[in-house]
């Protein structure tokens, strides 16, 4: 057995340990954008975690800071461009194209080497980003290469208030129907990936409303459970600094999920969803059954994205149109789709085939009478 100043894999530390010696252990901190996350990555910098730095810098969104690394977040803007993958993508199939890139050896290599680089500042991490979910097993990977052990803490915010906040502070046009698919999406894929974690306590989930109304109680049960050693030993001058820090205020956006008028489906699923995702912070909630009611609702929301797709081809088709008159510099389009040239779907950007589903561009393609 190895001592315990050497030991770098986890484990609980002596109260006399130095932090240099601590286990290496990296929290990542997932969730939909706008739940919170801004919030615990910065307590748990107050609490001695080291959230790596450049850190993104604060804006009227967020005026007390992301407690993202600038690295991460190019990193994942990277990736997400090669993979044709919107932050807020609500496509089932983007998990895919991200875990494809989240294979490629380079990358895994590249993020590793990063990683690595910052235990030499603390032996315990802080890596938060809105993008962070679609790349869960890349950073889990690159976490044990460098001898530290991943754990995960996934907040939990109202799915309205959350679809509401993007709204307010990032102007999104794209309507509350898809915000809330995108949530659901998120949170739904996120619980699956980080599920492996439960057998050694690696994961929690945390409720935005719990973090304001007592973060101290919040914070140190996820310390207990993730064993993350600055925390237990946290000073009285840090605890008065979260205090300063969490200003209950911060729920600045509060509405329902009527508020949102989603199509009837949308709207049972994502309340459903919401509802057993709360089991999850309650002590011992962490359950098998669980996991399989909410396996039953992510199959759910594959079948209800797929029967969007499938009724909605009109509108992918008007869109390779708008696109086509734009390249051919305005001019008309043919009035039938299926007398235009067979080399259309090449001539898109990039960008805008990966935005549509690939189920879609499927069906397009066989009106079209091509084969691939």
């Amino acid at each position: 057995m190895s001592s315990p100043t050497t030991d770098t894999r986890g484990g609980s530390a002596p109260g006399d340990l130095e932090p240099e010696d601590y286990p290496r252990k990296v929290l990542f901190v997932a969730g939909a954008g706008r739940s919170g996350t801004s919030t615990l990555s910065g307590l748990m910098q107050l609490m001695g975690l080291h959230v790596p730095q450049p850190e993104v810098v604060p804006d009227e969104s967020n005026p007390k800071g992301f407690g993202e690394p600038a690295w991460v977040v190019e990193h994942h803007d990277r990736l997400l461009k090669d993979a044709g993958v919107q932050v807020s993508d609500a496509r089932p199939d983007a998990w895919f194209e991200t875990g494809r890139v989240s294979t490629r050896e380079p990358e895994r290599i590249r993020t590793a080497e990063w990683l690595d680089g910052h235990f030499a500042v603390n032996h315990e991490l802080v890596v938060k980003d809105p993008r962070l979910s679609w790349f869960l097993g890349l950073w889990r990977v690159a976490a044990i290469r460098d001898g530290a052990v991943p754990v995960f803490a996934t907040m939990l915010r109202p799915p309205s208030e959350v679809v509401g906040s993007k709204q307010k502070y990032y102007a999104n046009r794209l309507g509350s129907a898809h915000l809330a698919a995108s949530w659901l999406n998120m949170l739904l894929h996120t619980e699956r990936a980080t599920r492996e974690s439960v057998a050694d306590g690696g994961r929690v989930f945390v409720r935005y409303g719990d973090l304001l109304d007592d973060w101290v109680k919040v914070v140190m049960q996820l310390g207990e459970q993730l064993e993350l050693q600055h925390v237990l030993h946290a000073k009285s001058e840090q605890i008065r600094d979260g205090h300063r820090f969490v200003d209950p205020g911060l729920r600045r956006v509060t509405q329902s999920l009527a508020d949102l008028q989603l199509p009837p489906k949308l709207h049972d699923l994502t309340e459903q969803t919401w509802d057993e995702l709360n089991k999850l912070a309650e002590p011992g909630g962490d359950t098998a059954e669980a996991h399989a009611t909410l396996d039953q609702l992510r199959e759910a929301y594959v079948d209800l994205y797929a029967e969007a797709e499938a009724i909605s081809r009109s509108s992918v088709v008007a869109a390779e149109q708008r696109v086509k008159r734009e390249l051919k510099g305005g001019r008309a389009a043919a009035p039938a789709v299926v007398e235009e040239p067979r080399d259309l779907a090449d001539r898109l950007p990039h960008g805008l085939r990966a935005a549509i589903p690939p189920g879609v561009r499927r069906r397009v393609r066989k009106v079209l009478g091509r084969e691939r």
